[in-house]
């Protein structure tokens, strides 16, 4: 038995060539480690924005078509995306747990929430 574990010792390399490569050597020095990002101002110069035309969106002004997507609702407790309203209060709701919140809520405080969204609706 231990003649078969020295013959594999000797069919294993003493090194592994992978292993080889040294970052001295697959970077030499003063050359670039991988992908440089450029910053904002890096890109505005070399790109000469002041060049283009005032009304294509670009990096330096923010001026652009509306969305073609649907906007997406929002919870007025939490802040998640809300697929369900309540329809007593219109307030828009993530989970149960935010409903049983909000069917707790004073009606000074659910109007509120509603003018924050600029929804005002005079409950009754």
């Amino acid at each position: 038995m231990e003649q078969e574990v020295i013959e594999s010792e000797m069919i294993l390399p003493t090194h592994l060539r992978f292993k080889k490569v040294q970052m001295h050597e697959k970077y030499p020095k003063g050359q670039a480690r991988g992908r440089h990002w450029k910053h904002l101002k890096q890109i505005i110069q070399a790109e000469n924005y002041q060049n283009y035309p005032a009304d294509e969106p670009n990096y330096v002004n923010i001026e652009s078509p509306p969305s073609m997507h649907p906007r997406k609702q929002i919870c007025d407790i939490t802040g998640f995306e809300a697929p369900y309203s309540d329809p007593r209060t219109h307030l828009r709701y993530a989970n149960t747990e935010v409903f049983k919140v909000i069917r707790s809520l004073p009606n000074e405080y659910v109007q509120r929430y509603l003018a924050l969204r600029n929804a005002a609706v005079v409950l009754k």
